[in-house]
């Protein structure tokens, strides 16, 4: 059964175009491995500090090895202390 992920990342405004980039740079690497089945960035339409990813994996074990890639660590790295709020949703589809 897949697994999907649904991150909200609230970003402080002053840090709003660094948020951003992060999380842009984020996209590629994370499409590329092996466990995902998708990666998606938005943008908020009404709250322009918030961003949305979606994500759907093969298995918890294809999450658990994107948390420990070198490029998860340089978002994370990259967003500190920039960001109000993460928000991360693991769910599992019923239906």
């Amino acid at each position: 059964m897949t697994l999907t992920v649904v991150a909200t990342i609230d970003a402080q405004p002053q840090h709003i175009d660094a948020v951003r980039a992060a999380l842009e740079a984020v996209v590629p690497p994370s499409r590329a491995e092996s466990g995902c089945l998708r990666y998606e960035l938005h943008l908020d339409n009404k709250i322009p500090t918030r961003f949305i990813m979606l994500e759907e994996w093969t298995n918890n074990a294809a999450l658990t090895a994107h948390y420990a890639t070198p490029h998860f660590h340089a978002l994370v790295a990259a967003t500190e202390g920039k960001v109000v709020k993460i928000d991360v949703a693991e769910l599992s589809k019923l239906k």
